[in-house]
């Protein structure tokens, strides 16, 4: 969900008891079954922008894909525990940690997020792209990511605020833009500063190699003490 065996050397994925829904499970597999590595290994921009200058503490991935977010959090001291659906994407992510060094601060575990979530209080709740083209709860996930931060601390959400332009799905649903974000994150409520809740623009390349603009919604938030 993230742009971004047993893996020789790296811990094996934590697994809370659930009922997998099978649709969604074979999808993601298959996906990162395509190639040995679907993302590009570098941390989203975004929460490179928005956490650089934050003190390390506990950090959530929400839908951590392959690791690269976790990871860069990690090696700036933050202990992460990085959930993902997919359990090859998770064995990526551990082997990679692991050759990064820092393979000791973060906990991989599995969880089909329409039927479970981490349990805990976090520093940072990170959620990057919670896409899925399987029908996902993402209202309820927000919720969730939004009551897992703990006082003081920051959730960040990005997601596409329009399809890429070489997306073959433009109409099939319409994307969540900032204001719909912070309204599932709960943010109206007087506990929480909003420092951010707005479109931005990012240029990228797309998969013909030709540049591209991409529109995202970022909402940033921090809970009160």
């Amino acid at each position: 969900m993230k742009e971004h065996g047993d893996p020789s050397g790296a811990p094996p994925a934590t697994e809370p008891p659930s009922t997998d829904r099978s649709e969604s499970v074979a999808f993601w597999e298959a996906h990162y079954g395509e190639k040995p590595q679907v993302w590009s290994g570098r941390p989203n921009g975004v929460l490179v922008d928005e956490t650089s200058d934050l003190a390390p503490g506990r950090a959530l991935d929400v839908g951590c894909g392959e690791g690269a977010d976790a990871i860069w959090l990690a090696s700036r001291g933050w202990r992460v525990i990085a959930v993902d659906v997919s359990r090859t994407a998770l064995e990526r992510g551990a082997r990679a940690a692991e050759e990064a060094g820092v393979g000791e601060l973060i906990e991989w575990q599995w969880h089909d997020l329409a039927d479970t979530f981490p349990a805990g209080e976090f520093d940072v709740v990170n959620v990057q792209y919670l896409h899925s083209p399987i029908d996902l709860p993402e209202d309820r996930i927000l919720t969730a990511a939004a009551s897992a931060v703990a006082p003081r601390g920051t959730v960040l959400v990005v997601s596409h605020a329009a399809a890429p332009p070489w997306s073959r799905h433009h109409h099939d649903h319409a994307l969540p833009q900032p204001d719909e974000i912070a309204r599932s994150l709960g943010l109206q409520d007087e506990e929480w500063d909003i420092e951010a809740c707005e479109v931005r623009q990012r240029s990228t390349i797309a998969p013909s190699g030709e540049p591209a603009e991409i529109s995202d919604s970022v909402v940033k938030a921090r809970r009160r003490a």
